[in-house]
């Protein structure tokens, strides 16, 4: 019987062996994560009319019907357009046992991309939320939105989690755990989850992050270490410990505060009130065990933070609470870590861009 909790790399592979995840072609390794599984893209995109959600009693396939404008051959690779919405069929699909649901998330370098990607399923009414005993295909929604991008059949853009019962931690638990095993150097905030604030301030430089160019060349996601910065994106600067986002930018900064994610937990980053500002901050949210942790590697590693401005400019001070983690119970300790075992791009992390991009 699986404990209360998220369910670790293990546990998955079980799933994985019994059937509750299915693929085609089968899953490989790589694909599981310590707390969690990427979803490969399809061989097919469709392009769509706008964003939907199946809703009640009705299947992805019958919407796609209705809001099609056409399809894209992804097996040769194909761009996905800058301001477009695409769905793509994934690989794997599930049937979950009941007592099981999950939830999904862009990936880092997804996220880093400003390349919204969210999880539907038939009969869902929620984005990147899975019910408990789904059984069905899982499809991919895409919007590029800084950036268009070349895309192949089995990139991983989004990923699942799976999990058993309410895991998240209470203040009271965080504060205890915190106690034991610090999560965040400095004061820790803890209201609804452990509040992390933005760095506008860093030590020797005045760049403080970077603003995605409005106008760009394609970026193949197959591509590591490739892209000079400087075509994609303008540095940000800052002499007094403040930015003014402009509406309808995107950003990418830095947290303030080193953050830890013990073996036996995970985190999940949510936006802060929508009162403080107007912005929203991060679009890939699972932190794995192991992250920032001494055991992993990490001893502290930052949160980057993914910015989109909304209506009005917006002046973000240095120290400013933007967002919050949640952290949830591991139904029991994962048996790879985030970094120490698996090829993880972004540990011991400061302010740094997606995997595709050039460092200094």
């Amino acid at each position: 019987m699986i404990q209360t909790g998220v369910l670790p790399n293990q546990q998955i592979e079980a799933m994985i062996a019994d059937g509750a995840i299915t693929a085609t072609p089968a899953v490989i390794p790589a694909q599981v994560q310590p707390a969690s599984l990427d979803l490969r893209l399809g061989t097919v995109a469709y392009r769509v009319r706008a964003s939907f959600l199946a809703g009640h009693g009705a299947k992805v396939s019958d919407r796609l019907a209705e809001f099609e404008m056409h399809r894209v051959d992804l097996t040769g690779g194909a761009v996905l357009e800058k301001g477009c919405v695409y769905v793509v069929p994934l690989m794997e699909g599930l049937a979950l046992p009941a007592g099981i649901s999950a939830v999904a998330n862009a990936k880092s370098s997804t996220g880093r991309l400003d390349l919204l990607t969210r999880t539907i399923t038939d009969g869902g009414v929620e984005f990147d939320r899975i019910a408990d005993g789904y059984t069905g295909p899982l499809y991919a929604e895409i919007c590029p939105r800084s950036f268009s991008v070349l895309v192949r059949p089995g990139m991983r853009l989004n990923q699942i989690r799976f999990g058993r019962g309410n895991a998240v931690l209470s203040d009271d638990a965080l504060s205890a755990l915190h106690a034991r095993t610090p999560l965040v150097s400095g004061t820790a905030v803890i209201d609804d989850g452990l509040g992390f604030s933005v760095d506008l301030r860093l030590p020797d430089t005045t760049l403080v992050g970077y603003r995605a160019k409005p106008h760009t060349g394609v970026i193949d996601l197959d591509n590591i270490g490739h892209y000079a910065p400087a075509a994609y994106w303008e540095e940000v600067h800052s002499d007094n410990g403040q930015i003014i986002l402009d509406p309808g930018a995107f950003y990418i900064l830095v947290s303030r505060e080193a953050v830890t994610i013990p073996p036996d937990h995970a985190a999940e980053m949510a936006p802060y009130l929508a009162m403080v500002g107007e912005f929203r901050v991060h679009y890939a949210g699972f932190f794995d065990p192991g992250f920032g942790h001494d055991a992993a590697g990490g001893a502290g590693s930052r949160g980057v933070l993914e910015v989109r401005c909304h209506e009005a400019p917006f002046v973000l001070e240095h120290g400013q609470i933007v967002g919050r983690l949640v952290y949830e119970r591991m139904s029991e300790t994962p048996t790879q870590l985030y970094g120490a075992d698996i090829a993880s791009n972004y540990q011991g992390q400061g302010l740094k861009l997606s995997k595709h991009f050039k460092t200094a």
